[in-house]
Formats: C-alpha cells, structure tokens, sequence
C-alpha cells in the first residue's frame, strides 16, 4: 500500500534524485572566466533511471520481494555512481584552475541510506506476513 513507511522513503529518494536532476551541480570547473558544470547527460540520465526504479519499486507494493530485490538493485547502482563521482572528484587537478565539488557527490550517499531503511521495513513487513501464514 501507499501509506506504508517504505513507500514515504522511497518518496524521498525519488524526490532527491529528482531534485538532483535539475537543480544539482557535481563539480563546476572555473578556468579563466569560464565555467564547466560536470552534470553531463549521462549523470542526468543515471538520476532519471534512479527516479524510474524508485517509483517503480514504490507502485510493485503487493509484490514485496520484487520491491527488496529492486531497493538492492538501486543500492548497486548507487554505489557505482558514488564511485564514479569519488573518481572524479580526485582526478580533478587543482592546481592550473579552481574547482568546485558540488553537493551532487552526496546525493548517492542520501538515497543509498533511505533505500537501506526502506528495505528494512520491507523486510519487517514480509516477516509480519510469514508469521501471520504460519498461524493458519
């Protein structure tokens, strides 16, 4: 159902990596008045898929260890984009021009918390109707 605690979470990190897609910078790179935003379409597009399988997951309510299944696929992904944006971020010389790490690298960070308390109550709900099947 909707109204579950899960669901709220996965609304959150939805609503982040939306937030994320728009409004984010990862890294902006300042070199001689010129300004390079390293927010390229393959991290918008990443952002979107993250988007897509949260709500995905979020609507698959019935199907619980589906919904588990996709929170871990997510998480996956997220640690690989984390990685990614660590890459990045310590590839960036700074020494011929100024750069600035955005607040986009925590944005991973964010969902990979939710998503992991998400699967907990998922968890929890899945063994509350083990055991109310095992009373019958």
């Amino acid at each position: 159902m909707i109204q579950r605690i899960q669901s709220f979470y996965l609304f959150i990190v939805a609503a982040v990596n939306l937030f994320a897609v728009f409004f984010v910078n990862i890294v902006a790179e300042v070199s001689e008045n010129t300004i390079f935003t390293l927010a390229n379409a393959l991290n918008k597009g990443t952002f979107i898929l993250f988007v897509t399988l949260t709500l995905i997951s979020v609507f698959s309510y019935k199907k619980r260890i589906n919904q588990f299944v996709m929170n871990r696929l997510n998480i996956i992904l997220n640690f690989f984009l984390l990685g990614f944006f660590v890459y990045r971020w310590l590839s960036l010389s700074g020494e011929s021009f100024l750069s600035e790490k955005g607040i986009g690298m925590f944005v991973p960070i964010i969902s990979i918390v939710f998503l992991s308390v998400a699967n907990k109550a998922i968890k929890k709900d899945e063994d509350l109707v083990k055991s109310v099947d095992r009373l019958r």
